[in-house]
This record gives structure tokens, C-alpha cells and sequence, in this order.
């Protein structure tokens, strides 16, 4: 079993344009509808329609309108109360799959709340072979809360005399460059190029003198970066390429995949996609390859379908996926 937590989930609104966005003008959308999201409520919805058991953690009241979307749809939602509701964030896709996101801030979380989600997540981890902490932080919580959520659930495994469920990270800015630093044992991050870049200069790993854009294309700078940050405690790293596949990092081995070709409608949602593909083939025994080329085939499969809806194991092929192995030196 999956367990999920998102700290500042969204209800998403995806919007389709049949024509390029023209900014100023009134135009008529050729689609529009409203899905549960945020990074980590993503995974689960992707493992579920997968058929992997999974709940997702997150703070909302029961009556909210996504909390009850996703329950509608059969996922495991537990969540902690809060008076605020749950933020709207809103999507415009265009033809060729340019996406355009607006998204709200989140409702800051009271000590209180704070409190009652990191009991939570420490009772539910109890039964759980991954952790996955996704998403960026709301208003009220420190930085270094994903850091006490991981000390929290290995200690309580600790005492428990269980084993502490693997812990995977998909978050980006101060509070994964935090959690790194913390000296935690994190097992899997899954960043994009671009926020392994910004990891990388927030932990004071010296980053190639270009921007972001251009050093997602440099899977020799991509891979020594990762390189430098798996020495801090990391197991893997995760890379999202977006159209160019991915690139999984370990102590021992350097693998990248080309993404398949598709027709992208929707890029929303798909680096989740991709974690879930990920964690259900770890589920099922795969080796680091097989993992690799599932994470990829889920990514490019959410791309090719509107809006954030999650693929199913049938639309997401990892038979067509070529995973090649790299020489280690290329990241020393």
C-alpha cells in the first residue's frame, strides 16, 4: 500500500483551447472540467486507476467539493479539517500541448492542524511500503516540515518494531533542499531539470553557468548533479525530461529512457503520472529498468490525454520504452 501526502492540494480546472491563447481577447473553450489535484492526490488517482491500494492524506474538510470528488471516484481520502477551502488552481492547454497554469495560494495551516496531519501520516505509514511527500508547503507550516514528517514515521517504525515504509519526495525548493540537508535517509526525489537545478543551488552544489531551460538538454551536467546530490543520503533521483524521457541516477548505475512519440494534449499532471508508474512497477517486484521505463510510458501517456486525467495500465506501455545504462564515470 501507497501513501500520499499533499499539503496544499488543489481542485484543478483544465481548460482546452482549440486555437492558440490570445491574451486580451475573448475566446470560447473548447473544453473545460475539474479534476482533484496536487501533486501527491495526482499519484493516487494514478496508482488507484492502476489497481494499486493507496490513500491519500491532505488537509480538507469532508463536505469540501474535491475531497468528495475524489472519494466519488473510490480513492482512499483521509484528511485532517480545516475551515478554508481547498484552492482552485486553473489550466489553459492549447493545441500541440502548451500549458499555461494559474495557480491559487494555499490556506495557511494552523499549529493545530499541523500537529493532527503529521499523527496522521505517522499512523497511516504504519501499514505502508512507500511514503510519498509531494507538493509545495501552504502558509503556516516551516520549510523543514517534510524533514520532521520522515523523522517522525522511521522513529514511530522504530519503537513499533515494523518496518518504516521508503520515502519518496516530489516537492521542489526550500523544503526539499531542507529535508536533504536535514541528514534524513530519503530513498527516491523526482525532480524535473529544472528543479534539480535550483535544488542544486540551494544546497551549494556548484551548477553549470547556463540557464535551466538549456541544462535540461545536458544529460552529463543532469547527471553529475544528481551524482553530487546522491552522495547526501539519497538512494535515487528521478529525473523528468519532459518530451526527452527521463533519467534515473542510484549509487550504482546511471539509466535514461527516451520518451515514446505521442501527441501531447495536456502536460498536466504527467511528471505525477510518472512517479506512479514508477511505484507500481517497484510494487511489483521490477529492477531499476523496468521502473525507469514505467515511469516513462505513464508521463507520455498523461501528455496524450486532456486535461489531468491519469492513464491506465493498458495506455501506458513500457514494452516501448528503451532504457540504456550509462557509464558511472559520466557522473564522476
Amino acid at each position: 500500500m501507497i501513501v500520499t501526502v499533499t499539503l496544499n492540494p488543489s481542485f484543478d480546472r483544465t481548460i482546452d483551447l482549440d486555437a492558440p491563447l490570445e491574451r486580451g481577447q475573448v475566446q470560447r473553450a473548447a473544453r473545460a472540467v475539474q479534476e482533484p489535484g496536487g501533486k501527491g492526490v495526482n499519484v493516487s488517482r494514478a496508482l488507484h486507476t492502476a489497481g494499486i491500494d493507496t490513500i491519500a492524506i491532505l488537509p480538507g474538510a469532508s463536505t469540501d467539493p474535491m475531497v468528495l470528488a475524489l472519494r466519488a471516484d473510490g480513492i482512499d481520502a483521509r484528511t485532517v479539517p480545516v475551515t478554508a477551502a481547498i484552492r482552485s488552481n486553473t489550466t489553459i492547454t492549447e493545441p500541440g500541448g502548451t500549458t499555461t497554469k494559474l495557480n491559487e495560494p494555499g490556506a495557511p495551516v494552523s499549529g493545530e492542524t499541523a500537529t493532527a496531519l503529521l499523527d496522521l501520516i505517522v499512523s497511516r505509514s504504519a501499514d505502508a511500503t512507500w511514503l510519498v511527500l509531494a507538493g509545495s508547503m501552504p502558509p503556516g507550516l516551516p520549510t523543514d516540515f517534510y524533514a520532521g514528517i520522515v523523522s517522525e514515521v522511521r522513529a514511530a517504525a522504530s519503537r513499533g518494531g515494523y518496518d518504516a515504509p521508503r520515502i519518496a519526495v516530489d516537492s521542489s525548493g526550500e523544503p526539499l533542499a531542507a529535508l536533504l540537508a536535514s541528514g534524513e535517509p530519503v530513498d527516491l526525489i523526482k525532480p524535473n531539470a529544472e528543479e534539480l537545478f535550483e535544488l542544486a543551488a540551494a544546497l551549494g552544489i556548484a551548477v553549470p553557468d547556463t540557464d535551466p531551460e538549456s541544462f535540461g538538454h545536458d544529460d552529463d551536467a543532469v547527471v553529475q548533479i544528481a551524482d553530487q546530490i546522491l552522495q547526501r543520503g539519497l538512494g535515487a533521483a528521478l529525473i523528468t525530461l519532459g518530451s526527452r524521457g527521463a533519467v534515473l541516477a542510484t549509487a550504482t548505475e546511471v539509466l535514461a529512457a527516451a520518451a515514446p512519440r505521442i501527441v501531447a494534449r495536456s502536460t498536466v499532471g504527467a511528471g505525477d503520472c510518472s512517479l506512479a508508474g514508477f511505484l507500481l512497477a517497484s510494487e511489483r517486484g521490477d529492477d531499476a529498468a523496468g521502473c525507469l521505463a514505467q515511469a516513462v510510458a505513464h508521463g507520455a501517456a498523461a501528455a496524450s490525454l486532456p486535461g489531468s486525467k491519469v492513464p491506465t495500465l493498458e495506455q501506458a506501455h513500457p514494452g516501448g520504452v528503451a532504457v540504456t545504462r550509462r557509464p558511472r564515470a559520466l557522473a564522476e
